[in-house]
Protein backbone atom coordinates (compact mmCIF):
# COMPACT_ATOMS: atom_id res chain seq x y z
CA UNK A 1 0.00 0.00 0.00
CA UNK A 2 1.41 3.46 -0.90
CA UNK A 3 2.59 5.52 2.10
CA UNK A 4 -0.37 7.96 2.09
CA UNK A 5 -3.09 5.32 1.81
CA UNK A 6 -4.89 4.55 5.03
CA UNK A 7 -7.46 5.94 7.42
CA UNK A 8 -6.96 9.05 9.55
CA UNK A 9 -9.03 10.68 12.29
CA UNK A 10 -9.47 14.43 12.34
CA UNK A 11 -9.96 16.71 15.35
CA UNK A 12 -13.73 16.53 14.75
CA UNK A 13 -13.65 12.75 15.27
CA UNK A 14 -14.37 11.87 11.64
CA UNK A 15 -12.61 9.05 9.83
CA UNK A 16 -11.10 10.05 6.47
CA UNK A 17 -9.14 8.31 3.73
CA UNK A 18 -5.62 9.66 3.38
CA UNK A 19 -3.07 9.62 6.18
CA UNK A 20 -1.65 12.98 5.00
CA UNK A 21 -4.95 14.39 3.79
CA UNK A 22 -6.46 14.19 0.35
CA UNK A 23 -6.98 16.30 -2.75
CA UNK A 24 -9.13 16.30 -5.85
CA UNK A 25 -9.31 18.04 -9.21
CA UNK A 26 -12.27 20.28 -10.05
CA UNK A 27 -11.79 20.76 -13.78
CA UNK A 28 -13.92 23.42 -15.45
CA UNK A 29 -14.61 24.31 -19.05
CA UNK A 30 -16.67 27.39 -19.90
CA UNK A 31 -18.32 27.03 -23.31
CA UNK A 32 -18.96 29.82 -25.81
CA UNK A 33 -22.44 30.34 -24.34
CA UNK A 34 -20.98 31.02 -20.88
CA UNK A 35 -22.07 27.67 -19.41
CA UNK A 36 -19.69 26.15 -16.88
CA UNK A 37 -19.08 22.42 -17.30
CA UNK A 38 -17.38 20.49 -14.48
CA UNK A 39 -15.72 17.11 -14.82
CA UNK A 40 -17.29 14.78 -12.25
CA UNK A 41 -16.58 11.22 -11.20
CA UNK A 42 -19.33 8.69 -10.52
CA UNK A 43 -17.60 6.53 -7.93
CA UNK A 44 -17.66 2.75 -8.17
CA UNK A 45 -20.17 1.02 -5.90
CA UNK A 46 -17.47 -0.69 -3.82
CA UNK A 47 -15.49 2.46 -2.96
CA UNK A 48 -15.89 4.49 0.25
CA UNK A 49 -19.26 6.25 -0.17
CA UNK A 50 -19.65 4.32 -3.40
CA UNK A 51 -22.18 5.10 -6.10
CA UNK A 52 -21.94 8.83 -5.34
CA UNK A 53 -20.52 11.67 -7.41
CA UNK A 54 -17.41 13.65 -6.59
CA UNK A 55 -14.03 14.67 -7.91
CA UNK A 56 -11.16 12.71 -9.32
CA UNK A 57 -8.90 12.58 -6.30
CA UNK A 58 -7.52 10.66 -3.39
CA UNK A 59 -4.94 10.37 -0.65
CA UNK A 60 -1.90 12.62 -0.57
CA UNK A 61 1.53 11.06 -0.43
CA UNK A 62 3.98 12.48 2.15
CA UNK A 63 6.00 14.62 -0.28
CA UNK A 64 3.18 15.78 -2.58
CA UNK A 65 1.50 19.15 -2.85
CA UNK A 66 -2.27 19.14 -3.20
CA UNK A 67 -1.86 20.07 -6.87
CA UNK A 68 0.47 17.12 -7.45
CA UNK A 69 -1.96 14.76 -5.72
CA UNK A 70 -4.92 16.01 -7.76
CA UNK A 71 -2.93 15.65 -10.97
CA UNK A 72 -1.68 12.16 -10.12
CA UNK A 73 -5.15 10.99 -9.14
CA UNK A 74 -6.77 12.46 -12.29
CA UNK A 75 -4.18 10.60 -14.33
CA UNK A 76 -4.65 7.32 -12.43
CA UNK A 77 -8.45 7.46 -12.44
CA UNK A 78 -9.21 8.95 -15.86
CA UNK A 79 -5.94 9.24 -17.82
CA UNK A 80 -6.03 13.06 -17.77
CA UNK A 81 -2.55 14.52 -18.29
CA UNK A 82 -1.59 17.59 -16.25
CA UNK A 83 -0.58 19.28 -19.51
CA UNK A 84 -4.27 19.38 -20.53
CA UNK A 85 -5.33 21.97 -17.95
CA UNK A 86 -4.14 24.96 -15.91
CA UNK A 87 -4.45 25.15 -12.13
CA UNK A 88 -6.13 28.40 -11.10
CA UNK A 89 -6.81 28.08 -7.36
CA UNK A 90 -7.80 25.90 -4.44
CA UNK A 91 -10.25 25.46 -1.60
CA UNK A 92 -9.14 23.76 1.62
CA UNK A 93 -11.65 21.97 3.85
CA UNK A 94 -9.63 21.79 7.10
CA UNK A 95 -10.91 19.40 9.74
CA UNK A 96 -8.00 19.88 12.15
CA UNK A 97 -5.20 17.39 11.58
CA UNK A 98 -6.71 16.33 8.24
CA UNK A 99 -7.78 18.33 5.18
CA UNK A 100 -9.19 17.89 1.72
CA UNK A 101 -7.99 20.34 -0.92
CA UNK A 102 -10.11 20.98 -3.98
CA UNK A 103 -7.76 22.07 -6.76
CA UNK A 104 -9.47 24.37 -9.28
CA UNK A 105 -8.31 23.97 -12.87
CA UNK A 106 -9.50 25.11 -16.28
CA UNK A 107 -9.26 23.69 -19.75
CA UNK A 108 -10.07 25.12 -23.17
CA UNK A 109 -12.42 22.30 -24.14
CA UNK A 110 -14.36 19.40 -22.74
CA UNK A 111 -11.56 16.86 -22.66
CA UNK A 112 -12.56 13.26 -23.15
CA UNK A 113 -11.41 11.18 -20.19
CA UNK A 114 -9.21 8.27 -21.18
CA UNK A 115 -9.14 4.81 -19.68
CA UNK A 116 -10.87 4.72 -16.30
CA UNK A 117 -9.58 2.68 -13.41
CA UNK A 118 -11.75 0.52 -11.16
CA UNK A 119 -12.54 3.43 -8.82
CA UNK A 120 -14.74 5.11 -11.43
CA UNK A 121 -18.08 3.95 -12.71
CA UNK A 122 -18.06 6.92 -15.07
CA UNK A 123 -16.36 10.30 -15.52
CA UNK A 124 -18.36 12.91 -17.38
CA UNK A 125 -18.96 16.62 -17.82
CA UNK A 126 -21.86 18.04 -15.81
CA UNK A 127 -23.30 21.55 -15.99
CA UNK A 128 -22.36 23.45 -12.85
CA UNK A 129 -25.99 24.22 -12.12
CA UNK A 130 -26.80 20.49 -12.12
CA UNK A 131 -24.06 19.33 -9.71
CA UNK A 132 -26.20 19.82 -6.59
CA UNK A 133 -28.89 17.54 -8.03
CA UNK A 134 -26.55 14.54 -8.16
CA UNK A 135 -26.19 12.10 -5.25
CA UNK A 136 -22.91 13.62 -4.08
CA UNK A 137 -20.18 12.11 -1.91
CA UNK A 138 -21.08 13.42 1.59
CA UNK A 139 -17.80 15.29 2.03
CA UNK A 140 -18.15 16.98 -1.35
CA UNK A 141 -21.82 17.75 -0.71
CA UNK A 142 -20.92 19.49 2.55
CA UNK A 143 -18.36 21.73 0.86
CA UNK A 144 -20.11 22.23 -2.50
CA UNK A 145 -21.56 25.68 -1.64
CA UNK A 146 -18.12 27.00 -0.65
CA UNK A 147 -16.40 25.25 -3.54
CA UNK A 148 -18.95 26.65 -6.02
CA UNK A 149 -18.41 30.14 -4.62
CA UNK A 150 -14.68 29.67 -5.23
CA UNK A 151 -15.38 29.18 -8.93
CA UNK A 152 -16.72 32.73 -9.26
Amino acid sequence: MPPGDGWARCARGHRHWGVYGAAGLLLRHRDSGGVDWLLMQHRSWWSHHGDTWGLLGGARMPSETAEQTAGREAWEEASLPVSAYSVVGRYVDDHGGWSYTTVFAETGGRLAPGALNAESHEVTWVRREDVGQLPLHPGFAATWPAVAAGLD
